[in-house]
């Protein structure tokens, strides 16, 4: 499609792992590199070792493959990262200045570097939290995506590297596993009820949040990309919302393919985590100057990733059963 040559890093997360099919489909599977700590458990197109910590390593590979565009989807996320913050906190940042210093001087033309709802925090509006919304973070986590938001910023600002950024609401995805996030309930909630488990939620019942079907995420990210960066008012993230919903209207919707599945509440220290973030948020910047306009919502998000993980687990008599509705 374009003479570009794309780097992704950290591929084998949940959003690289739903990403890069697409780059490949978009560039050609010849023009993207990825990378991660570790080989993917099946690998398809260009694939590196690269720890993302390692400056001069990162240079070496930009300049080899001349990369001209960086997609660094590399973080430890809200949960995982409140286990140890400082080793979260010098992991995030770490890749995150390496990433923009390696594209600041090795000629890169554009960098996308992912942020969060966890960067807003209690003085945030919870519902329809506007784009320049106060961020004051509550997990080592949303500090550093609220960083790495300005830091972005002052690069396009200082050096002219084109920087772009996403508030990513919790995505739902079948393609990963759960990685450690707080919204990754809404994950793991249909790999227990497709393999004919039920499930003990560690969020309250009642604890809403914004979510967004992985399908979404990934035009978004790419609508981002594509768009002109004259177009473009919103240099630190830009917010992204898709549908907003509590652990017992997820349940409701699933139930309406396996009417005997039953939720168990056990709210640990994610409440706290998640009652820290918005409730709905206003994505009407994101909306004007990009067009963007989420095509998913809680029931079509539910029958996609039924359908799709009844697959995974080869329950196929599940797939006749579920689908005559």
């Amino acid at each position: 499609m374009k003479a570009d040559t794309i780097l992704v890093i950290g591929a084998n997360g949940q959003i690289g792992t739903a990403l890069l099919p697409r780059l490949q489909t978009l560039y050609g599977e010849g023009a993207v590199i990825a990378t991660d700590l570790r080989l993917p458990a099946r690998q398809t197109g260009r694939f590196e070792i690269l720890d993302a910590t390692d400056a001069k390593g990162l240079a070496e590979l930009v300049r080899r493959h001349g990369i001209t565009q960086i997609y660094h989807l590399a973080a430890v996320l809200s949960a995982k990262g409140e286990a140890d913050p400082l080793w979260a906190w010098n992991l995030n940042m770490q890749t995150l200045l390496n990433v923009l210093e390696v594209s600041r001087t090795e000629g890169v033309k554009k960098v996308f570097i992912p942020s969060s709802i966890a960067a807003f925090g209690e003085h945030a509006p919870q519902t329809d939290t506007p784009q320049n919304a106060y961020l004051d973070p509550a997990t080592v986590y949303g500090i550093s995506k609220a960083a790495g938001e300005n830091w972005g910023q002052y690069y396009v600002k200082r050096y002219g590297l084109d920087v772009r950024s996403l508030r990513y609401p919790g995505i739902i995805s079948y393609e990963a596993l759960p990685g450690g996030g707080t919204t990754d309930y809404a994950v793991a909630i249909f790999h227990e009820a497709v393999q004919g488990r039920n499930y003990e939620c560690f969020l309250a019942e009642n604890t809403r949040l914004p979510m967004m079907y992985m399908d979404d995420a990934l035009r978004a990210t790419l609508e981002l990309m594509e768009a002109p960066a004259g177009q473009l008012t919103v240099r630190t993230s830009y917010n992204l919302a898709g549908f907003s919903f509590t652990p017992a209207e997820l349940t409701t919707a699933i139930r309406h393919h396996f009417p005997d599945f039953s939720v168990t509440y056990k709210p640990d220290f994610r409440q706290a985590i998640a009652e820290s973030w918005p409730r709905s948020i206003d994505d009407s910047v994101a909306r004007q100057d990009w067009g963007w306009k989420p095509a998913y919502d809680l029931n079509r998000m539910t029958y996609e990733m039924i359908a799709n993980l009844t697959a995974v687990y080869g329950r196929t008599d599940k797939v006749v059963e579920t689908f005559k509705v």
